[in-house]
């Protein structure tokens, strides 16, 4: 099958289900029941499952589509972003662990600001193997928080937040650098064009000025070869009237004999 805009695939609706389940996670939680906080564990679990399984459906039966592309790190992001909204709403973990939570939500929107830009630039940032290690214990401390009526499972969940945290701290500052080195790149590129060609308008500028001033060097390099010209003709023709005068002389002296 080609790669389109195809809707009613399975992939694409495991995709599309992880955001139909977020208003239903909303108010499972809120009802404040324990029945329905299992309810919301279980939803949770189930969405991030199909996380996996949406790719690796549509790479098996060749079913890949630009929906799917577009839609799935959307629905990751709008799963695990309102999933934290809703636990620290409800104060579901202690006040410390906010902490982790705002370091997830702040990665998240970093990471997404750089995608864009090197998308612009036609430069892909593929996922790491500690990214997805991050992935992991994220999407099983939510699940273990959200089934919080347990006091085993918040406990649980609690600490895998903060290991989820540091990861997402480093995975994240990995992101940035790498992008921080790619913007480096490219400005040491701009440089060297920019000084190649301000050398090369250099260049023109100096052989203008040099063809402008040949002329008048020409003429004044002619006078003095002029000058000399007419000194060694006088020279020359200097001894030739010494010469004359004595003849007269001693014609003069014959004829007076």
């Amino acid at each position: 099958m080609e790669k389109g805009v195809v809707v009613y695939n399975l992939p694409n609706i495991l995709t599309i289900s992880r955001i139909v389940v977020i208003p239903v996670i909303f108010l499972s939680v809120y009802i404040h029941s324990t029945s329905w906080s299992i309810l919301a564990g279980i939803l949770f679990i189930v969405a991030a499952i199909t996380d996996y399984f949406d790719g690796y459906l549509a790479r098996s039966r060749n079913q890949l589509s630009l929906l799917g592309r577009l839609l799935d790190p959307i629905a990751d992001k709008l799963l695990v972003v309102a999933a934290l909204l809703i636990i620290v709403a409800n104060r579901m973990v202690h006040e410390v662990s906010f902490i982790p939570v705002m370091v997830i939500l702040c990665r998240e929107v970093l990471v997404s600001g750089l995608r864009e830009f090197l998308a612009n630039v036609k430069v892909s940032m593929p996922v790491t193997r500690l990214a997805k290690w991050k992935t992991g214990f994220q999407m099983t401390s939510i699940s273990f928080i959200l089934l919080g009526d347990y006091p085993p499972f918040a406990i649980i969940g609690e600490v895998l937040l903060w290991v989820a945290g540091v990861l997402t701290f480093i995975t994240g500052y990995e992101y940035f650098q790498k992008s921080l080195d790619y913007v480096k790149s490219l400005h040491g590129k701009d440089a060297k064009v920019a000084s190649k060609a301000v050398a090369k308008t250099e260049e023109k500028v100096s052989k203008a000025t040099v063809e402008k001033k040949s002329p008048t060097v020409k003429k004044t390099a002619t006078k003095p070869v002029a000058k000399k010209t007419a000194v060694k003709k006088a020279v020359v023709k200097a001894p030739v009237k010494k010469t004359s005068a004595k003849a007269k002389k001693t014609a003069v002296k014959k004829a007076e004999k």
